[in-house]
């Protein structure tokens, strides 16, 4: 906020020879208004502050969205493994996010490729950031980890949960996060001093930077584990293995499209600051529209997703339209802030097309993935990379990155350079994390800790590694009896599938 600035010397000229001590007068009045301008100041503060911690609270809630959406999706017999990996990622990803993953991510001033300042938040206080940053980044850190949980549900062993999450959190994601998000990143549209093609690439709240690095890393994990026992028959055909509670799932889906309030809106980090002076259209008028952007583009893939998968399988499928719901949400995240209305109908309706087609390529490559995560994430998560450097509309390219000569979407008439960018983003990140995560969990595979044996897999690892089932039933001799518990060996044999690599 602009502040005015009291002048003593000129307004004691204004008193007239009359006035005694007209100069004292004067300096009294100036350090008065400086006094509230400076209360002003703290204000703003203040409430820039609450809007970022309130936002991030709203991020965080997703992990009840994704832990609730995973329960669903997975058979009961794996129900407290898969709800035990949700904690896990949110615990292990704070601590590695503390030491490691912020300073990585925007440690300032740092080079191009990688931060390295405020390991373990020390001297973080600057003009940009505060102790609310880490909070809210933290927060998207551990979504891209649950992504990746999604995606080997059902047959993976806790300690390869507990590795790949930390090294998610604390290097691969944040290194990326750096890249797109950091004043400092070599392709952020905030290093104003070097931009590259002179626009940066404009991922505003992560369709690529969240998404596609927690849908990649899940996409190689589920390649190098193989499918989960029974998901495909002899001939290579894919059998439904279906979620146990449809309930769960829905219930998930809201908690993430409430707190997608936080995700999309909440990446705009401060909310009072003015567009222009003396009107009603600011920041906060921009927050208001990235949340209109939000609702239309993940309503328009749910109606789309429902109609399409009517007309494949015959069915009205309440899970199927859930998982379209969020890959319009995962889509509309890059572009939410710089796109008209219309426009995110437009991507949430490709979004759901995306989905639909990843979900029948992975059926034919048998490819495995419980929660659709690696095709949701991933792919509708490029696809919105690729929409805003389509879409973004000039003005709002301008107001949210401060900017009056700056390249913006192709279709609005700003060329193709955005486009060339958020192409080399893709490139990049699947790149990436093909280069971080597919050795780490080709070497949990080699080590036997990565899965579970087949009897295992067979049983639940509800019974076999957490002490018992999610859901006691009175009339079940097994729990009216009790159960027998075994140890089980971390280099338990692994079943050989045909998918994994």
């Amino acid at each position: 906020m602009s502040q005015q600035t009291c002048s003593a010397d000129q307004l004691a000229q204004l008193f007239g020879p009359n006035t005694t001590n007209a100069q004292a007068a004067a300096t009294l009045i100036c350090d008065q208004f400086a006094a509230v301008g400076r209360n002003f100041t703290d204000a703003g503060y203040a409430i820039d502050n609450t809007y970022l911690l309130f936002s991030a609270y709203l991020v965080f809630s997703m992990q009840l969205g994704f832990a609730m959406l995973c329960a669903g999706s997975v058979r009961a017999k794996n129900t407290m493994n898969i709800m035990l990996t949700n904690v896990l990622d949110a615990a292990a990803g704070g601590i590695f996010y503390y030491l490691f993953g912020f300073a990585f991510a925007f440690g300032s001033p740092s080079n191009g490729f990688i931060g390295k300042h405020y390991f373990g938040l020390t001297d973080l206080h600057s003009d940009n950031l505060d102790y609310s940053n880490f909070l809210y980044q933290w927060a998207f850190a551990i979504a891209a980890a649950g992504i990746t949980s999604g995606s080997i549900a059902e047959r993976t062993q806790f300690v390869a949960y507990l590795i790949y999450s930390s090294f998610l959190t604390g290097f691969v994601y944040p290194v990326v996060s750096h890249w797109f998000w950091s004043p400092d990143g070599w392709a952020s549209a905030f290093n104003v001093g070097n931009l590259l093609f002179s626009t940066g690439v404009i991922d505003f709240a992560g369709s690529g930077v969240v998404h596609m690095v927690g849908g990649v890393a899940g996409l190689w994990g589920a390649l190098i584990e193989g499918p989960r026992i029974g998901r495909f028959d002899h001939a290579g055909r894919a059998v439904a293995l279906r979620g146990h509670s449809a309930s769960l799932v829905v219930l998930g889906t809201f908690m993430l499209w409430f707190g997608w309030y936080g995700f999309n809106p909440g990446s705009f980090n401060k909310i009072l600051v003015p567009y222009g002076s003396g009107n009603k259209y600011g920041q906060w008028s921009a927050v208001g529209r990235t949340a209109v952007t939000t609702t239309l583009a993940g309503s328009t893939a749910a109606l789309t997703t429902l109609f399409g998968k009517r007309l494949i399988s015959g069915h009205w499928n309440v899970t199927d339209v859930c998982n379209g719901l969020l890959g319009g949400f995962a889509a509309i995240t890059a572009g939410c802030s710089v796109v008209e209305p219309w426009a995110a109908i437009v991507c949430g309706f490709v979004a759901s097309l995306v989905l639909i087609a990843c979900n029948k390529l992975a059926e034919k490559v048998r490819f495995d993935d419980p929660l659709e995560a690696a095709q949701l994430h991933g792919g509708c998560g490029a696809w919105g990379v690729i929409f805003t450097a389509l879409f973004a509309k000039k003005e709002y390219v301008f107001e949210v990155y401060r900017g009056e000569s700056r390249p913006y979407g192709l279709f609005m008439g700003g060329g193709g350079k955005l486009l060339a960018a958020h192409v080399i983003q893709i490139l990049v990140i699947v790149g990436w994390v093909s280069a971080t995560m597919g050795p780490l969990f080709w070497g949990l595979k080699k080590l036997k800790l990565l899965r579970i044996s087949a009897e295992d897999e067979l049983a639940g690892m509800d019974l076999t590694r957490h002490g018992g089932f999610a859901y006691a039933y009175e009339d079940d001799e097994t729990h009216r009896h009790g159960i027998q518990l075994r140890k089980v060996e971390p280099n338990a044999s692994t079943p050989t599938t045909d998918g994994g690599l």
